[in-house]
């Protein structure tokens, strides 16, 4: 088993969260040490028991699991000890499937329902499957409709999932034309991402004055909640609030909510909140990371906001693209924006363009890559006012009215 995988104080702290925010409560924890799982029961036959006991004396209904568990397991270890059992996957699941509220938010919920469905559902029939297969006489029952039950209720899931993904499908093609339009407005889009409940929607309606719900419990956010942040009198942005990550985010929940995170890729600038009141803030770093990376965005420049900063005791985190803010008071919101600001001009020149008419294309590319001050058309031609990218100086720069190239040193 991968070290990272195996659970901790810490990890199991995170379950009991995860448990209270599903609207359970936590009565007993149970943590076992053991090099490899059961492949039985994943906790070995000693350990069942202990828990089946733990679960009689304090009359629980549910167990639930750190680790994610193969289908087989989850039926012998519901079998064993009377009561319903659930890994984290399904614990997360279940708490998604509570707060989607879109319905792009719910469609993504249920694709990855059913992707979780699917091989637990080949699970809950093995025991048909094996004594229909065995070739010897089978209980009355379980020879043909068995088998038959099984292939329809798979055939039923897989259209589902196909009908989802192409309703998903939908919904992604509407969120490009819209960040085309986007992208044609010159409006840069920043996306805040950041481990579950290290404070993004605080921080959004820090920034923004919104009246986003945020509450102290784990995956509060789960639709994309879009709002515009005024930088200065030049520079508007969209600030985009994305569902918080986690570690141990089984990989079908990262497909499923690809839709969403998918903002991540096409952003201008990332916003890393950390909570850095929490002993953790390292490893959950270090998981969002892994997922940005996995989503294709470890390119886009990235600022580490380092939240809840008036709870943290100890020398505070410092560097170009570092700034530390309480979003719950607003300390340090200025700076933030500041950084931010900065960062999307980082490279950046204003420049005054005179374009002739025969060479109206550069307007559309100012258009396009650029933020666009001022556009005039008169008799001579077209007068431009821009931020420029340096990708993009090269191709105006002929158009800047007595523009000389700076000299190199050694041609001084």
């Amino acid at each position: 088993m991968d070290e990272r995988e195996r659970s901790t104080e810490v990890s199991m702290d995170e379950l009991q969260a995860l448990v209270e925010t599903a609207g359970g409560e936590a009565v007993a924890v149970l943590i076992q040490n053991r090099p490899t799982p059961d492949p039985r029961s994943f906790i070995g036959d000693g350990k069942v028991r202990e828990l089946k006991n733990l679960i009689a004396l304090n009359d629980c209904d549910l167990a639930v699991f750190d680790n994610e568990l193969s289908p087989s397991q989850l039926r012998v270890l519901g079998e064993e000890l009377g009561v319903k059992v659930l890994d984290r996957s399904g614990l997360i699941l279940d708490i998604f499937a509570q707060r989607a509220r879109t319905r792009e938010g719910q469609l993504q919920v249920e694709l990855a329902q059913y992707k979780y469905l699917l091989p637990r559902l080949t699970g809950m029939w093995t025991h048909l499957v094996r004594q229909t297969a065995s070739g010897g006489s089978s209980p009355i029952g379980t020879r043909g409709p068995g088998e038959t039950q099984l292939e329809t209720d798979r055939r039923h899931i897989r259209r589902k999932i196909q009908k989802l993904e192409e309703e998903l499908a939908a919904v992604r093609k509407v969120r490009s034309t819209q960040r085309r339009q986007r992208e044609k407005n010159a409006m840069p889009m920043v996306a805040l991402v950041g481990y579950t409940n290290a404070g993004k929607s605080t921080l959004l309606n820090c920034l923004t004055g919104s009246d986003i719900p945020a509450n102290d419990r784990l995956f509060d956010t789960l639709d994309t909640t879009t709002r515009r942040l005024r930088l200065d009198e030049t520079q508007e942005v969209l600030l985009s609030d994305t569902v918080g990550f986690i570690r141990k985010l089984p990989t079908h929940l990262i497909e499923a909510f690809k839709a969403t995170l998918e903002e991540l890729r096409y952003a201008d600038v990332l916003l890393h909140v950390i909570d850095i009141s929490n002993p953790e803030w390292e490893e959950q770093a270090r998981v969002v990371n892994e997922l940005i990376a996995q989503l294709g965005a470890q390119a886009t420049p990235c600022l580490r906001v380092f939240n809840k900063c008036d709870a943290y005791i100890g020398i505070l985190p410092h560097g170009e693209d570092v700034v530390c803010i309480s979003a719950k008071s607003g300390e340090g919101a200025d700076m933030l924006v500041k950084k931010l600001s900065d960062m999307l001009d980082r490279g950046k020149r204003q420049v005054r363009l005179r374009i002739p008419y025969s060479a109206a294309g550069v307007v559309d590319a100012l258009n396009r890559e650029a933020v666009v001050l001022k556009l005039e058309y008169g008799e001579e031609g077209i007068r431009a006012e821009a931020l420029v990218p340096p990708e993009l100086f090269g191709r105006v720069k002929a158009y800047i009215p007595d523009y000389t190239e700076p000299k190199e040193d050694w041609e001084q």
